[in-house]
């Protein structure tokens, strides 16, 4: 009796590696990848080793002091306020178009442009200093540095519409650079630091 009991029959396996391979090709041809995202920024070049630093005095009148916590408040120039306010916060802080005494200085300088005329432009020398906490969150600090940048590139825009007629993205290279020039993005970023409270 014990003679007659079946053989199970083994599974022929050969092929599994080759199924394994084609779902494995066909899983990566198939899938999308999130690609990371960044800021454009242009960073100044490396300081001479053997020139001398020196602090670099700003009054306080030509500083907004933009703080982020690590609750994702946003302060700036004393003041709690929400990301939708901040563009108009900063733009009202550059442009000082009242010339209140509080707010930055504006120096008239004269810049050459491709034509060979002379354009003066009243230059804010306003700093904004960013600065955040070392738990504030990557997505709120983007949203920050959008909006800062917002403000410049809307201030831009309106000095490009009223000497060209034409916004700034769409600005021949050498008008570019001069608008660049009239309106500087001077964006200070201070190190993270760790804050109690909010």
């Amino acid at each position: 009796m014990a003679g007659n009991k079946r053989k199970v029959q083994e599974i022929n396996a050969g092929s599994m590696a080759d199924i394994a391979f084609l779902l494995l090709i066909f899983f990566l041809v198939a899938t999308t990848m999130n690609t990371d995202t960044g800021l454009l920024r242009v960073l100044p070049p490396m300081p001479d080793p053997n020139q001398k630093q020196e602090d670099v005095k700003v009054k306080e009148r030509n500083l907004l002091l933009v703080f982020v916590s690590k609750s994702n408040f946003i302060m700036a120039g004393g003041q709690q306020m929400d990301i939708h306010q901040l563009k108009d916060k900063a733009k009202e802080f550059i442009l000082n178009p009242m010339d209140d005494e509080n707010l930055p200085e504006k120096e008239n300088k004269e810049f050459e442009l491709p034509d060979g005329s002379k354009w003066t432009y009243p230059v804010s020398k306003g700093v904004i200093s960013l600065q955040t906490d070392r738990g504030t969150s990557y997505e709120a600090y983007i949203m920050v540095q959008n909006e800062l940048t917002r403000a410049y590139n809307e201030i831009r825009d309106e000095a490009a519409m009223r000497k060209f007629g034409v916004k700034f993205a769409d600005l021949k290279e050498e008008e570019r650079k001069v608008v660049t020039q009239a309106v500087p993005q001077s964006i200070s970023e201070a190190e993270p630091r760790n804050v109690t409270g909010k």
